[in-house]
């Protein structure tokens, strides 16, 4: 499901009235450095399959057209990791009561990293695209009651009882980008480089998904189940949102068949999910000077 990346619709997602923060911050953790990791960039042209250049058009002209702000938005995917030199941070909302123990932690954050890998390795290469890789940190999870996370390393900041307008855990505002897209973090306890980026919000009995440039959210237990696939696809899915691709819920392209963003077609990123990818990047790489 796409949030349409309209500002007042993601605050009803990923905002609200907020309680006290309560935060368990990392006495030792170190910061990610802002290191910028980029390679040469290569100018592969665009050049997609003859079978794809029609719907491709179709594509982006029907985004042209019903997409409110496209090219004056600043918060895609697209936006975040080239204000971070190629990295993605992300804090997990944990709203569920389901134990979480250290190891469940690390193979959720592996997990995340695959599905992220599949999208960046689409694009790297291409057309001045600036990064092979794309590293992706976590740095906090957010839970209702700590006794629900079974560890006691001090890895990731813990935020309890930040709740949002209905009632779920979320990190501190102060140290989202969600919130603050000028870059500002100066109020977030461990500063900039505590930051996230994107929350991944995990809900207990949550049907489907939903992404934006907050971050991506899907059911608790679907995440758990599906941790040690090559392809959570309803995440990759959401995850295409993040970075600007539409959904087709009503229409399909000339010519193609099942793909990732038409939701219930395809279980993991086809061709033609990887060039509407390219084709957004393309379109919006000039703000970048690139």
């Amino acid at each position: 499901m796409f949030s349409r990346l309209l500002r007042t619709t993601l605050i009803s997602l990923a905002a609200g009235a907020l309680s006290v923060v309560g935060l368990t911050a990392p006495a030792n953790a170190a910061a990610t450095p802002a290191t910028d990791t980029r390679v040469a960039a290569v100018a592969e042209p665009w050049n997609p399959p003859a079978a794809l250049v029609r719907p491709l058009d179709e594509v982006w002209r029907h985004v042209e057209s019903t997409y409110p702000d496209l090219y004056g938005f600043k918060n895609y995917g697209w936006d975040q990791l080239m204000a971070n030199k190629g990295r993605v941070s992300y804090c997990v909302r944990w709203e569920s009561d389901q134990p979480v123990t250290a190891q469940l932690r690390d193979e959720i954050h592996t997990a995340l990293k695959r599905q992220s890998k599949k999208w960046i390795d689409s694009v790297a290469g291409f057309d001045g695209f600036p990064y092979a890789e794309v590293p992706v940190d976590i740095v906090g999870w957010a839970v209702k009651d700590r006794s629900t996370l079974q560890w006691t390393d001090n890895s990731v900041d813990i935020y309890t009882n930040v709740l949002d307008g209905g009632g779920a855990p979320q990190c501190a505002p102060d140290c989202g980008r969600f919130f603050h897209q000028n870059g500002d973090y100066a109020k977030c306890p461990g500063g900039a480089a505590r930051h996230y980026d994107q929350s991944l919000w995990l809900t207990k009995g949550f049907q489907g998904g939903a992404g934006g440039d907050w971050g991506q959210r899907i059911g608790s237990e679907y995440m758990v189940g599906a941790r040690g696939q090559e392809d959570i696809h309803i995440l990759e899915h959401e995850m295409g949102h993040t970075y600007g691709l539409d959904d087709f819920y009503d229409w399909t392209p000339t010519g193609v068949g099942g793909f990732l963003m038409q939701a219930g077609s395809a279980t993991r990123i086809t061709e033609f999910d990887q060039w509407m990818y390219r084709d957004f990047w393309r379109h919006l790489k000039s703000r970048y000077g690139l």
